[in-house]
């Protein structure tokens, strides 16, 4: 399976919650979504998802693809934290974290890890490889739950804009083959 992050939004630069809030792709998202294309140039999917929000879609188009929209990869649904800053949700909830506490009229980590697991498990049911568009944090728990662990295990993969991972198989175990990985296939840190 391989998953790529949509390109830089507005949101995403400024670290606000972007769940369902359907917000177009900054200049800086659209190159980083032709370069993630280049990056999967001449690579072959059985099946190609994407979120259906606008950011997931164009990163999709932008790479080269034509997806399917599967609602299971839209992003986490941020309820009242929606357009927040993690340090304004902490300065009237100190020590929130999205990963243990979950959001106010949201989804918490379990609830976006039964939507992932149907989207592994329709991936695993056809025969080579499928592509996943998607968002930071929706992506963060696919990979957690991809190799066996809880939803909120997703807090221990990074994940920057306009990036490719690789979930594969080594024998009969699901392991991270790579993560993170940007234009001319550079390793970045969490932007």
């Amino acid at each position: 399976m391989v998953l790529l992050r949509h390109g830089a939004t507005e949101w995403s630069q400024s670290g606000q919650y972007t769940g369902r809030t359907d917000i177009p792709l900054l200049d800086l998202g659209r190159e980083q979504a032709k370069a993630a294309g280049e990056l999967l140039r001449g690579m072959t999917f059985a099946q190609i998802l994407t979120s259906p929000l606008q950011r997931a879609s164009a990163t999709c188009a932008l790479a080269g693809f034509e997806g399917e929209p599967e609602p299971d990869l839209m992003e986490w649904d941020y309820g009242a934290y929606e357009g927040r800053t993690t340090a304004e949700i902490c300065a009237q909830r100190p020590g929130w974290t999205l990963w243990n506490d979950g959001v106010v009229d949201g989804e918490r980590a379990a609830d976006v890890g039964r939507r992932v697991d149907r989207v592994i498990e329709r991936a695993r049911q056809v025969d080579g490889d499928t592509l996943c568009v998607a968002h930071g944090h929706v992506l963060r728990v696919l990979a957690a739950r991809w190799v066996g662990l809880p939803p909120v295990a997703g807090r221990l993969f990074a994940l920057a804009t306009g990036t490719v991972s690789i979930l594969g198989w080594d024998r009969d175990t699901p392991v991270v083959s790579q993560w993170n990985v940007g234009p001319a296939g550079t390793l970045l840190a969490q932007a």
